[in-house]
């Protein structure tokens, strides 16, 4: 038996999908308000046999904070992969995020203790990494420098990384994934799934860039890599680096919508200067913060290289992952509207 967390969101659910194509015995954690049947229709975007598929998983309610509950969802599970977290730049859920992304990892491991928990794969992100090497480009070495400024987010993940990294020290045989900006199909309007309606929504963009990646090349790696046994390690998973400006004005064109404007460097310093003494009145101007800003303008260069030549992979471009779950947000705008 499989256990996977977060299978609701817009990874821990392509997972599920993979790991049942191979014919393997799955128990997808969710919580009691999750919309399961919003992944019942994705999948018809991912396989000619939704339906069928998604009979074939066992989902259960697991409240993470309840070491019995965890402890009851692993029985008789041999792998695990954590996908669970809370994702946000709003200092407003830097607790939650905590308590879900630090403490949530923390009871899952414990309860993982004495179970029969073989293999644990926890998915973290590239947000936790700093250090530039030769090249100038960030790779799995590159550490996580606490003397710099990080979001909260960044800090959440950092320290979920620490406990899966003290359970392999213990003996567990972990894996650690840090995905870029995964593109992905679902959800929308939350976490990952957020992309296609910021973009429709808001004619404005940042100078800067990020690093993406295809929900369905991390599924098919993450799976990958546990098969293969590729304990102690971390893998960074990203495709291609783009402009804010350039997926954005796909997304914008492809819905007949002009190209967005940039916000200069000059109007979000403006806003966090506002944030500081007006932040308490207008909500909206707590996202100006210092950490927000350097991430929206500017852009780092990251590999790779490592995961290409352990698994000989080749990823999906950026472009054409945008375009497939484009298509599939327009299919739902349209099913929604009728």
């Amino acid at each position: 038996m499989i256990f996977v967390t977060g299978a609701t969101g817009i990874l821990g659910r392509v997972i599920v999908l993979e790991l049942l194509k191979k014919g393997e015995k799955v128990r997808a954690a969710k919580r009691p308000s999750s919309n399961i049947s919003e992944v019942r229709h994705s999948y018809q975007f991912y396989t000619e046999n939704s339906e069928a598929f998604f009979r074939q998983c066992e989902w259960v309610d697991v409240d993470f904070d309840d070491i019995h509950a965890v402890e009851a969802a692993l029985k008789d599970v041999t792998e695990v992969y954590h996908c669970a977290a809370k994702v946000s730049f709003h200092p407003k859920d830097e607790k939650e995020m905590n308590h879900t992304n630090i403490k949530g990892t923390e009871n899952l491991l414990f309860a993982c203790e004495g179970s029969g928990v073989q293999k644990f794969m926890h998915v973290s992100s590239i947000a936790v990494l700093d250090s530039f090497n030769d090249q100038r480009e960030l790779d799995e070495d590159s550490d996580f420098n606490p003397k710099i400024e990080h979001s909260a987010y960044a800090i959440s993940k950092y320290l979920s990384e620490m406990e899966v990294w003290r359970a392999s020290a213990e003996g567990l045989n972990t894996i650690i994934i840090n995905p870029g900006m995964i593109i992905g199909t679902g959800n929308w309007g939350k976490s990952s799934g957020d992309i296609f309606p910021t973009f429709e929504k808001n004619a404005f963009t940042f100078s800067g860039g990020s690093n993406y990646v295809d929900v369905r090349d991390v599924a098919k790696i993450a799976i990958d890599l546990m098969e293969r046994n590729k304990f102690g390690e971390r893998f960074i998973l990203i495709s291609e680096n783009k402009k804010y400006t350039e997926i954005g004005n796909q997304i914008r064109r492809k819905l007949g919508l002009k190209d967005a404007s940039i916000l200069s460097n000059g109007i979000l310093n403006t806003g966090r200067w506002l944030n500081i003494f007006f932040g308490w009145l207008i909500p909206q101007l707590k996202m100006a913060t210092k950490t927000n800003i350097e991430a929206v303008t500017s852009s780092s260069v990251i590999s790779n290289k490592k995961v290409k030549e352990v698994l000989n992979f080749e990823f999906i471009p950026v472009q054409e992952s945008v375009d497939f779950h484009l298509n599939n947000y327009i299919n739902d705008k349209k099913l929604t509207n009728k």
